[in-house]
């Protein structure tokens, strides 16, 4: 889901500070994370790349040219991909180097090298690593960064690597303005390299936790898609189950009338009315249900297989649903007191971890929650301004408009996306087509399926 890049000049500690950054992105909810480098030492487009700056036989246009063909094939054939299934990639180099070493130290200019790669994924995160010249031209002629060519590029010499420190400084500083699409980078730095390691995880790992709170929208995919991509792995694995092998697939609640009979207008007050606020309120975790963590942890538990402990909960949740795993270990903690959840017994020998699930009782809230994400804020906000109200008129009231009026963009998109995910987790009523407008939305929020049991 979000491209993370480190830069800095040559000899900086760029590779240490991707490993490190690979180590902490590894202990949050995103299912995989990716390191890679650039230019590609294992693609004949990043080998022409590599070969320009080793020889200097090509001129900056021609070297640029290497580079930016090597950044869009290693965008679109790698990095979006990964980034599609909620994977963090982290680079070592991006754009900022081509902008730094072509734009400035080859002279041809930001603007034109940012037009070269204006096809390439933008970096969400950046991390500037940065250090003394001479310090990082000693560990270059240490031997450490070079033991797979003893050749030296043109470039590692002290005076260019002052002008390429220079242009960092300048490029992320106040001094120059960052061509598009590049401007929307978030930008770490500069992050001093010249001390001990411990020194440097920890300001990575501050700035690292720093970001991923915000919950930022990436740049190059849809958070959304990203989301459903991982609820469909969900669902899969809940479609998976069997009750002996060969036998028919098990008719789970994913499969037929999970909202139980009632109406997802009737679930959220049902939710509403059994909340405890005051053991919330002492127990430090939401005073409603509609917090953003309560929905991530209730509704992943709603598409969990079997029973599960609090480490595969946190790394189901995936990056759009994320929530740090103290905070899911308190809120859990905090659930079973409450009956939400329920313990399982743990039938491994000698594990120690607690196991617990979802009480059925709850399953329609907490699948309504995933079905729903996509106006979560809305209809939070909606509660706290029309404490008074039933909820049936939540959707009626999100979706006025004045007449001649269209609905706003954001939330025609939520309606989409809402469309989407109930392709995934179905209706909730057996027999019931989806809905596709957000008339159609409303009519299925607020009234519960025909009662056919005497006909």
């Amino acid at each position: 889901m979000y491209l993370i890049t480190v830069e800095g000049g040559d000899g900086s500690g760029k590779g240490e500070a991707v490993r490190l950054l690979s180590v902490l992105a590894k202990r949050m909810a995103f299912p995989n994370v990716h390191v890679t480098h650039e230019p590609r030492r294992h693609s004949e487009l990043g080998k022409l790349a590599l070969s320009s700056v080793k020889l200097g036989n090509k001129t900056p246009l021609e070297e640029a040219g290497l580079f930016a063909a090597d950044r869009l094939d290693h965008s679109h054939i790698f990095i979006r991909p990964q980034l599609a299934k909620g994977a963090v990639v982290v680079s070592d180099r991006n754009i900022h180097s081509s902008l730094i070493y072509q734009g400035v130290v080859g002279e041809l200019g930001l603007e034109k090298v940012a037009r070269m790669n204006a096809a390439a994924m933008v970096p969400d995160l950046v991390f500037w690593i940065d250090c003394d010249p001479e310090k990082a031209m000693k560990r270059i002629k240490s031997g450490t960064l070079r033991m797979t060519s003893q050749k030296q590029e043109y470039f590692e010499t002290q005076e260019i690597q002052t002008t390429i420190r220079q242009g960092f400084h300048d490029l992320f500083g106040d001094g120059v303005t960052v061509p598009p699409p590049f401007n929307q980078c978030h930008v770490v730095g500069p992050i001093m390299n010249e001390g001990g390691l411990d020194e440097l995880k920890s300001e990575l790992r501050t700035q690292l936790r720093r970001f991923f709170n915000k919950k930022p929208e990436p740049l190059n995919v849809d958070r959304d898609d990203v989301d459903r991509t991982l609820l469909n792995n969900l669902v899969h694995e809940v479609k998976k189950q069997r009750r002996l092998p060969g036998a028919p697939q098990e008719r789970t609640a994913i499969h037929i009338g999970w909202l139980g009979g009632k109406s997802p207008a009737q679930w959220m007050q049902d939710a509403e009315d059994n909340w405890p606020l005051e053991s919330a309120q002492d127990n430090d975790v939401p005073a409603t249900p509609f917090a953003h963590s309560c929905w991530s942890i209730l509704g992943t538990l709603s598409l969990m297989v079997g029973s599960s402990e609090v480490p595969r909960l946190h790394a189901s949740l995936g990056p759009v649903r994320m929530v740090t795993q103290r905070h899911t270990q308190r809120l859990i903690k905090w659930l079973l007191a409450e009956n939400w959840i329920h313990k399982q017994q743990h039938h491994t020998p000698f594990a120690d971890a607690q196991l617990f699930k979802l009480r059925e009782e709850r399953l329609g809230y907490a699948r309504l929650t995933l079905a729903m994400w996509p106006l979560r804020s809305a209809l939070s906000s909606w509660r706290r301004a029309n404490p008074s109200k039933p909820w049936e008129d939540a959707l009626a009231d999100l979706f006025t408009v004045s007449e001649g009026k269209e609905l706003p963009s954001a939330l025609r998109k939520a309606v989409y996306d809402i469309n989407q995910r109930l392709g995934i987790l179905t209706s909730g009523h057996e027999g019931c087509p989806l809905p596709e407008t957000a008339q159609e939305l409303q009519v299925w929020w607020s009234m519960p399926p025909p009662d056919h049991s005497d006909s």
